[in-house]
């Protein structure tokens, strides 16, 4: 793919997902910033099938910057739904394949390699394609959503600790938290700055809901909250969502009701914004707390997706 293939990106991607239900819409300014992310190495990665000026499949791989044990690289794609059925998806499928391993040869060839791949858990003829192609179905996670209002309660911050915003002389602070908290998830590994501050460039950043909250004490950011929200989203299905990401707690913070109450003042935030709804994507076998979190503050799930891996 080109960077001038957003439009024609944006647009099979929102077919797709009226047929196939990802919870996620674009537009073309939303799709330019995924051709254009720093992992994506277009040349090597990206390969799109088109009917004339349609693009009616794509597929892509990004690789790892840093990796330990094993580098996973994560590919993407789909077959318009007038154009399945026809073995684009399986060729896609060998050509994310394919990509994933031209690029681990170049970046991590001294690891094993495992190729992820996540899709709806109910997308029967994905699945299918997934397990035919050898993977595996390794991890899920659920979709969580917060219907607002009435439903936001209020909870007090822990002694000690102060919230403040996000601002630019405190981003920093937003990745070295969530690096650390990373160091306990499935293959976590941190986020390099030069990758992690294009993506509060995005649009859909939202810093006036995302917050902090640091150690009264010692200064210390003991939890982080970042959130987004697409317009395309909100355009496609009349509801503004307040979508919760990078959520972390530092270790020393945890079973302190830290996390909960971070959370909490992000949904009344939201509700006093005039968001409808807030959401969250949550790994079913996070080792700091999972769902229950969320569930006692009011989230329910929407949907889940599993996730297949190819070791190799």
């Amino acid at each position: 793919m080109a960077p001038t293939d957003a439009a024609a990106l944006a647009e099979l991607v929102n077919a797709i997902e009226a047929a196939d239900t990802f919870g996620e819409y674009y537009s073309e300014e939303d799709a330019a910033d995924q051709v254009k992310a720093p992992l994506l190495d277009l040349d090597r990665g990206t390969v799109g099938f088109f009917d004339g000026d349609t693009m009616v499949g794509y597929s892509s791989a990004a690789h790892r910057p840093l990796a330990k044990e094993v580098h996973r690289v994560i590919i993407s794609g789909g077959v318009h739904p007038d154009h399945q059925r026809r073995g684009l998806g399986t060729e896609l499928l060998s050509a994310g394949i394919a990509s994933a391993k031209a690029l681990h040869a170049i970046h991590h060839p001294g690891l094993p390699r495992a190729v992820d791949v996540q899709n709806n858990a109910r997308n029967d003829s994905a699945l299918a394609c997934y397990r035919g192609a050898g993977m595996t179905p390794v991890r899920w996670y659920s979709h969580l959503r917060h219907p607002l209002g009435a439903a936001v309660v209020d909870v007090p911050t822990p002694d000690g600790l102060v919230l403040k915003g996000c601002y630019a002389d405190n981003d920093s602070e937003f990745l070295a938290v969530r690096n650390e908290a990373l160091l306990d998830r499935c293959a976590g590994v941190p986020a390099p700055e030069e990758h992690w501050r294009p993506l509060l460039g995005w649009p859909a950043f939202r810093p006036g809901l995302s917050f902090l909250l640091r150690d009264a004490d010692s200064g210390t950011a003991a939890s982080t909250l970042l959130t987004f929200s697409w317009d395309a989203d909100t355009e496609a299905t009349g509801a503004r969502d307040a979508h919760v990401i990078a959520l972390a707690t530092r270790r020393s913070y945890r079973k302190r009701g830290v996390a909960g109450a971070l959370i909490h003042h992000a949904l009344r935030s939201a509700r006093n914004n005039g968001f409808d709804q807030a959401s969250i994507e949550m790994d079913a076998d996070n080792p700091t707390g999972g769902n229950s979190l969320y569930e006692r503050a009011g989230f329910t799930v929407a949907r889940t997706e599993v996730r297949y891996t190819l070791y190799a």
